[in-house]
């Protein structure tokens, strides 16, 4: 009995060492299983294959049909059909796996109830001009009768009658001109084109000069190569009647909530107490501006401010012609609406890349901005399809459709604002896509350490114009450069503003465009797009994948792809500039230092990523140090900001980018040194060479603190 007894225990330990045997083998089995399908999903999700699958999978007829839509109808911000585009885009986002909300303000918007204007000639008879933009053969949506009638917003109401001035572009330069030649701009209506400077600058110049009111006009010149090549529809250029209506204020942002949010129940400064236009304005016509100027007597013009209207010659003025212009406006506080999709990173949700378009447009918006918002909801549809496949972004990534840009910039400032102390902490880049193709040739701009980053993702682009060239190539060969030229991001002319200029967020603004003849008219239309701006729609497959494979980079690489060292090489070449315009007595010792302690600490912090990046360790203290650079990465651009603003503009705090004094749209380096030199020049005594050389102190402290951030060099 012993002997069986024993016999079924060796059995019995056989056979369990026999399964502990076989479950290690499973054990092995399984984990390396595991290691191989880590390794498999790795190499499904690397940046090379999300790379090549993104770009793959966007669709020319996709964006064709997205632009289709989003152009049935003109849609002014505040408006029921704008809040239609909206419902549209949330529709899109969520139909591509993406958590969406809207984000509502209530802000002060502006409409045209009623415009005239006469022309009253020497022998006293009267001509009452159009303003009205004339329905083309073979366009149905120039027929639309809910376009909304040509005007400037925010401008006051009343009626005025002057002899007319013809002020070339509205520059101060030109009223200077007007100035010597004896013309008295006061109590006048001015006449002038536009091209040169935003048209905000054009009224107020025309106002500081003394104008009742003032007319703005697109020169066949400027918008139509002088008529040579027929008019839209028979080609891409603005027709006589076409007008070019927008936005005159000089401020970004609801002007009743500066520097807050317009929420519902938000404090509201009185309207007396804004920056409205002082004088009437209003956009119109070459066909409309043709007769007053052909009645102008005065000298004549200077050469180069002749235009391309069938005139024998442009002449200054004053008079003897009077023009008799009335208009009618309200204001009116009114929700505008905002879109926000969201795809929550896996491993730092709280780390932010936001990409954005406005969705508001004057008329139809077929270039501006929907060509934008077609390559946005492009976008989403494309990493769409990867998070239906298992994906997730290592960081967050936000996709922003604004409302209200139109008006200044509203919905994206309001934002802003609303969520300032988050976005200050956490974004790491904004990539904004106004109109995404206005014309041939692509544009970039941006803020210097994202140069590189650019510069790579168009190598991998092919160009909509060549068999052959990269979008990089042509880039380069359109400046005739070795390399390309990237533009910066001083002036306030789209959504990028509040990000850079308010929050500090490092910043890029792409399209394609060299001329946009139809810009902000009625002509701006899916056909003209069709017929003129992209008929394949290439160059808005070619946007679209810039803006994804930038944005894979932000959001997956382990290490942000900035280099600062480019940004120390920039403000290099721009003080070397500047110390050209100094006077003598003016030291830029300070920014120079500054400059190579920065250039020091971005050789450093560069030499931490490469090291990190070869590594192999996946242990905590390996991922708190991608962290802990990231940050320093992450934060050193809001070393650029002064909390009290520039002194032009204290709602605008970056002192190394911003918009220059003469031109809303106009981006230059140093705007506080560069105020402080005008003032300097203009009246050379002690008191403003001190402030010129406080300036120039304030900018070389803010560039060593972001050597300091980006070196980890706490004190």
């Amino acid at each position: 009995m012993e002997k069986w007894r024993a016999l079924a225990v060796e059995e019995a330990l056989s056979r369990a060492h026999s399964w502990i045997l076989f479950a290690a083998v499973l054990l092995i089995a399984s984990s390396a299983l595991s290691i191989q399908f880590r390794r498999l999903d790795s190499s499904r999700w690397s940046i090379q294959r999300l790379e090549e699958d993104f770009v793959a999978g966007l669709s020319n007829d996709s964006i064709s049909g997205f632009l289709l839509e989003l152009t049935r109808e003109p849609h002014v911000a505040g408006t029921p059909q704008n809040f239609h585009t909206a419902r549209f885009v949330y529709e899109s986002f969520q139909a591509a796996g993406i958590q969406t909300h809207y984000a509502d303000f209530e802000v002060l918007l502006s409409y045209p109830l009623q415009r005239s204007l006469s022309l009253l000639l020497p022998n006293g008879s009267t001509l009452s001009l159009g303003l009205k933009e004339e329905a083309v053969e073979g366009d149905p949506s120039t027929s639309n009768p809910d376009v909304i009638p040509t005007f400037f917003p925010y401008v006051p109401s009343g009626t005025v009658c002057g002899e007319a001035v013809y002020a070339n572009y509205g520059r101060a330069q030109d009223f200077e001109t007007l100035r010597q030649r004896g013309v008295d701009v006061r109590g006048a209506v001015v006449l002038a084109r536009i091209g040169k400077i935003f048209r905000g600058d054009i009224v107020a110049n025309a106002a500081a000069a003394g104008a009742v009111a003032a007319l703005v006009f697109s020169d066949p010149f400027d918008y139509a190569k002088n008529g040579t090549e027929g008019f839209y529809p028979s080609s891409q250029w603005l027709p006589p009647s076409g007008v070019q209506r927008g936005s005159v204020l000089l401020t970004s942002g609801d002007i009743l909530t500066p520097g807050w949010p317009s929420t519902p129940n938000a404090e509201r400064v009185d309207l007396s107490e804004t920056k409205l236009p002082k004088i009437l304005a209003l956009p119109i016509s070459a066909q409309d501006a043709l007769p007053i100027l052909a009645a102008l007597g005065g000298e004549v013009a200077p050469p180069d401010w002749q235009g391309g209207l069938r005139l024998p010659e442009y002449r200054l003025g004053r008079g003897p012609a009077k023009l008799n212009f009335s208009y009618e406006g309200n204001l009116t506080v009114t929700p505008i609406r905002n879109v926000i999709g969201m795809i929550k990173g896996s491993e730092e949700p709280d780390r932010y890349l936001l990409v954005g378009n406005h969705r508001d447009a004057w008329t139809f918006g077929g270039a501006d901005p929907s060509s934008g918002t077609a390559c946005l909801l492009e976008i989403a549809r494309g990493f769409g399809k990867f998070l239906k496949q298992g994906w997730q972004p290592k960081r967050t990534i936000v996709f922003c459709s604004w409302d209200a840009e139109e008006y200044g910039l509203i919905g994206s400032t309001e934002w802003v604002e609303q969520n300032l102390d988050m976005l200050t902490a956490r974004a790491i880049a904004y990539i904004n896509v106004d109109r995404s193709v206005g014309g041939p040739n692509f544009d970039g701009c941006g803020t210097p350490q994202l140069d590189n980053l650019l510069m790579q993702v168009t190598k991998k682009v092919k160009d909509p114009n060549s068999v052959f060239k990269s979008v990089y190539d042509s880039w380069c060969a359109l400046n005739r450069n070795a390399t390309p030229v990237i533009g910066r991001l001083g002036g306030s002319r789209s959504d990028f503003s509040s990000f850079l200029h308010r929050a500090g967020i490092p910043s890029y603004d792409l399209r394609y465009q060299t001329s946009f003849p139809v810009y902000h008219s009625l002509y701006d239309d899916y056909n003209w797009m069709k017929g003129f701006g992209d008929p394949l729609f290439q160059r808005h497959v070619a946007v679209s994948a810039i803006w994804g494979l930038l944005s894979i980079h932000f959001i997956n690489d382990d290490i942000i792809p900035f280099d600062y060292s480019s940004y120390a090489s920039v403000l290099e070449a721009d003080v070397r500039a500047l110390k050209g315009l100094l006077p003598e007595d003016i030291d830029v010792t300070p920014l120079l230092r500054a400059i190579s302690e920065l250039q020091s600490a971005a050789r450093q912090i560069n030499a931490e990523a490469s090291m990190l990046a070869t590594s192999t360790s996946t242990s905590t203290q390996s991922s708190l140090k991608r962290r802990s650079l990231n940050d320093r990465l992450m934060l050193a651009e809001r070393s650029f900001l002064d909390p009290m603003g520039l002194a032009q503009d204290p709602s605008s705090k970056h002192l190394i980018y911003g918009q220059t004094t003469s031109d809303l749209y106009g981006s230059q380096s140093f705007p506080g040194i560069s105020l402080a030199l005008a003032n300097a020049l203009a009246k050379m005594d002690k008191s403003t060479s001190s402030v010129l050389q406080h300036e120039i102190w304030k900018v070389a402290r803010a560039i060593t603190n972001a050597a300091r951030v980006l070196s980890d060099n706490f004190h």
